[in-house]
Order: structure tokens, then sequence, then C-alpha cells
């Protein structure tokens, strides 16, 4: 079987692919979710003409001059407005939030007045007619689109959807990603190991990756290399409800290699499987009815850079977010070889110099190398068949972080 070129394979993999159903959720519970649908205002904001300040409502005409002596008649807390009407060198004490009172046009800050005791105070300083209020519907009004479809809901959004008088939002689902790891030599992590074991740790990295994009990750655990154990772990994934099931391993073609038949056997029609690119080539996808399933290497490197390159873009359009790579330009900070028929996605670490970017990759570029990847904080693109390169030469790379 041919190689598929990553653009190629992305490709098929996105193909069809369109955010989940909308699902009602209280807003206290829609942090960082998408909205499904506009969200329209409920309400006017202000409700009525409101004081921005504390101070005194009063009518300009009566401030137009200073020192000028003015009764007060009543106060007007937020929550609760003066019911009468502000007359000829009258005023109102007012706090912040309050309704302005039948009469008033303007409301002079407490600042500017001075107390002369009893009932009666003297503005010491000009205030133009109209100022410090917040006049009905300057933030929005009733039927107004406050919020596209698709907007995130960060801090500011949810305040607005609240004080648009929304209980609840309408949020696109967020997309179940089942995760099965494969392997006989396989432990949990605080597990005592044998002479042939080793700790699984891809699916805590493949669960983060899912998260970052707001997709739920549900770990399924570890199947042994038997066809009958990934099978049930596959029938779990499907009976949980997955929108993805991500598996670990075993999609290469050694004896022990079983996703691709327990797949196809479970139902699965092949999208593609191995990809020209490096590290990561074993990359299988196929659609499970609704169900898309991406087989991840088993090499940690591999698994993640794949997850970064494929699991996050589709989880993000199935969440309904938007989502691009960040590739940058930069220099190498070191010479690099020739490259080969496959796309190379090389660790490397990124700096600014001069106000540009320089990537030096590191020495060992083994796919088993977490530690590398964790120190990485980006991935040089090398073309196929990209000729050697050296030192201060562009090259393209895909940020990390």
């Amino acid at each position: 079987m041919a190689l598929v070129p990553i653009a190629e394979a992305l490709e098929r993999l996105l193909e069809g692919a369109a955010p989940l159903a909308g699902e009602n959720v209280p807003l206290f519970e829609a942090a960082d979710r998408v909205l499904a649908e506009p969200l329209v205002a409920l309400r006017t904001q202000p409700p009525f003409n409101a004081s921005a300040m504390d101070g005194y409502a009063v009518r300009a005409i009566d401030v137009a001059s200073v020192p000028s002596r003015l009764s007060v008649i009543g106060m007007a807390p937020a929550g609760r407005g003066f019911d009468g009407t502000v007359s000829h060198a009258q005023a109102v004490r007012i706090f912040t939030g309050a309704p302005l009172p039948e009469g008033a046009d303007t409301i002079v800050i407490q600042e500017n007045v001075r107390d002369l005791g009893g009932s009666d105070v003297e503005v010491i300083e000009p205030t133009a007619q109209g100022r410090n209020i917040r006049r009905i519907g300057l933030d929005f009004s009733k039927g107004d689109v406050l919020l596209e479809k698709g907007r995130v809901l960060d801090p500011a959004a949810l305040s607005l959807a609240a004080s648009a008088n929304h209980s609840r939002v309408s949020v696109v689902k967020r997309p179940l990603v089942a995760i099965i790891a494969t392997g006989d030599e396989l432990l949990p992590p605080g597990s005592e190991l044998g002479p042939d074991q080793i700790i699984s740790s891809n699916a805590y990295g493949v669960a983060a990756t899912a998260q970052s994009v707001g997709a739920h990750a549900l770990d399924l655990g570890i199947a042994a290399d038997r066809k009958d154990a990934i099978a049930a772990l596959v029938k779990e994934a499907v009976s949980a409800g997955a929108d993805v099931i991500v598996t670990l391993g075993g999609a290469s073609v050694g004896d022990h290699d079983l996703i691709h038949n327990v797949l196809t056997g479970e139902g699965m029609t092949l999208g593609f499987w191995k990809i020209a690119m490096r590290p990561g080539k074993p990359l299988m996808f196929g659609r499970l009815g609704d169900i898309r399933c991406i087989g991840l290497p088993g090499n940690p490197v591999a698994s993640l850079v794949c997850s970064q390159l494929f699991l996050k873009p589709l989880l993000a359009r199935l969440g309904g977010r938007d989502y691009r790579q960040d590739i940058r330009p930069a220099r190498l900070g070191a010479a690099m070889p020739a490259n080969d028929l496959r796309q190379d996605y090389v660790r490397a670490v990124v700096r600014e110099d001069n106000g540009a970017l320089v990537a030096t990759p590191f020495g060992i570029q083994d796919s088993s190398m977490l530690r590398m990847l964790a120190n990485a904080n980006g991935l040089i693109v090398r073309v196929p068949f990209a000729p050697a390169a050296a030192a201060g030469e562009a090259c393209s790379v895909l940020m990390l972080r």
C-alpha cells in the first residue's frame, strides 16, 4: 500500500466532519463551550436611564451656575428608585445603578457637592446636562444578537449571556474520545514492572491533546494483544457513545499488530493506512458507522505528533472550534541533511534572536524519546525530498507551545 501524503490524509480524515449537535446546559457549566446558535438578548441593558456615579440627580438648569443651593427631597439606592419628581432647586441623593428620577436630567458626582446641613446641599462645580447617566439600552436592547454561533464562551461572553438573562445556553456537544491502549508489555503508571514490561504513557498525552480543544477523554485502559480483548474495548467505546475511537499501538504490520483486523471485523471502513510522515508512518484512519477511528502508532513521540496533526483538528471541527496549526517561519540553528519521501517533523528548541525565530533540532530524533519531545517547543517541518540545509537557512516550524 502506497504511503498517503499528509495533506491528503488530513483531507480524508476531516471529510464530512461537522460540529456535533447542540445541547442545553446551565450557564455555570458553559465555560469554554462553543455556542451552537446565536445568543439573543432577552432584555434591554440598562433597562432604564441609570446613574453611572454616586451623587445627586438634578436638573441641569438648576446647576448651570455655581455655587447652587438645592434641597434634597429623597434618596435612590440601587434597586429602589425614587417615586417622586425632581422640580426647581431640588435634588435626589442617588447611587450607582439606580434609576434616574423623573424630572432629573443630570447626575452631579458627590465630590462636587457640599453638605449644608439639614436637607440642603450646595453644588460647587459645574456639570453639563446629561453627564454621568447610562441611557436605556446603552449596552444592548432586547432582541439584539449579542454572540454569534461558534463563539467560545470565555469569561466576558459568559457574563454577557448572564446579563442578557440567559440561565442556560445551547452549546455544541463536546466530542467524546475513547482511548484504547494495546500491548502485553504495558502496565499503568504506579505499577511494579516485570523485566519485560514498560509503562503505558501515551494515553495521558493523547487525552490532554483532546481536552485542549474541548473534547472529553474516556480512558478504557489497556487491551492485551488478543483480538477478543481489543474487540471488547471497542464495543465498550461504541456503547459509551464515542464520537472518536483512538487506539494506541498495534496499527503496524507485525504479528501482534491487530487493530486493523479487529476494527474491520467490527465493521470499520478503512480510510487510509500508513502515511508519508516521520514520526507516525503507521497511522490508520477509518469509519465505524458515524464513529471515526484513529489508530495511532505505539511509539510515544509518533503518537503525540500524530495527535497534534490529525486528532486535534478533527476534534476541533467536531466541537465547532476554529483551529489552525501554529506554523511560523524561522531560521535553522543547525545544518540538516537531505530528506527522503516522507515529511519530517523534527523536534527542536525555538528561540527568538533579533526579532526572528531560530529553530535548533535535537541531535537524536528517536520516536521513543519523550524527554526530547517534552523539551521541544516546536517541530521543524521538512517536506519530502527537501535538500540538505545549512544553519541559517529558512525553515517552517510548527509551534507546540
